[in-house]
């Protein structure tokens, strides 16, 4: 039962050093620049990490040379989604969209049937996406003033998926888990600094320096998220920890509507709570 309790207190930590996360990265004035100062502290709290691990076996070369990219799609459209849009509308789209797309593809590709319960979860929480995704009330669809913003949080929703999958070969793919990780998070900042320094070039270390407070706590929150998921991982089933996560949806609603005084605060939060409830509903279903 002590485990279990811990499991949960983890699994929530998580969730809402997630939301934090996301929300100091949208605070700072050039989110990807902040995006990047984030890649690189995470990378310097993991460097430790090689005292632990030797030189990456060929499965995990072989893991990472997927997993790299994907996670670098995911990068790029987060920082065009939060470019474009409040957080309290793109981050449960995001989030909310990759457990749908992985339940459709399993069950269009894969053959996977959802039961009555599984079903039921998949329709109420693609009807919170929808209401999230609606335009003002008097705004056709073709004028929606976030079209923009919800076309990047779907290709972030792929990024999702995609990192996900990826992530899971890689754990298992070499002959240590630990081994994955540390070599995920050292190689991660490359590619997103790369894109940063090509498209701001000398305005590059000015924004850094103007907010790397931000950009660092946002690097060490994220180590602590992932952490606190993985460690939570080894006490209890996977999937009670992934749907504790979820709850980061509605984490980052209430901060977009508290802290960054976003409209729509009150419409977002109830449909961020019910996303929450119909994905760890669906995690669970058999």
């Amino acid at each position: 039962m002590k485990a279990e309790v811990l499991a949960v207190v983890l699994g929530l930590v998580s969730a809402v050093t997630l939301a934090l996360v996301n929300t100091a990265v949208k605070i700072a004035g050039d989110i990807l620049v902040a995006r990047s100062v984030l890649s690189v502290t995470a990378a310097l709290v993991t460097l430790p990490g090689l005292l632990l691990v030797g030189a990456p076996d060929p499965g995990t070369v072989a893991a990472l040379v997927w997993a790299i990219p994907a996670h670098l799609f995911y990068q790029f459209c987060l920082v065009r989604a939060m470019t474009h849009g409040d957080l309290s509308l793109v981050f449960p789209v995001m989030r909310g969209l990759a457990p749908l797309l992985t339940a459709i593809s399993a069950w269009g590709l894969l053959g996977e049937r959802l039961n009555p319960a599984g079903w039921a979860a998949l329709l109420v929480a693609t009807a919170a996406i929808i209401v999230f995704a609606l335009p003002p009330r008097g705004v056709s669809l073709r004028r929606h003033p976030d079209a923009r913003a919800l076309l990047w949080a779907g290709g972030t929703a792929i990024g999702v998926a995609l990192y996900s999958a990826t992530d899971a070969r890689g754990v298992r793919a070499g002959s240590d888990p630990l081994d994955y990780i540390v070599w995920l998070f050292l190689l991660d900042w490359v590619g997103i600094t790369l894109v940063a320094l090509t498209l701001r070039r000398r305005a590059y270390l000015a924004a850094a320096v103007m907010q790397w407070r931000t950009a660092v706590t946002a690097g060490l929150l994220s180590v602590a998220s992932f952490g606190a998921a993985l460690f939570a991982m080894t006490l209890v089933e996977v999937a009670k920890v992934s749907a504790l996560r979820e709850t980061a949806v509605v984490f980052a609603a209430l901060m977009g509507a508290l802290l960054l005084k976003e409209g729509f605060g009150g419409r977002r939060i109830a449909a961020a709570a019910v996303l929450a409830a119909a994905l760890i509903a669906l995690q669970f279903a058999g």
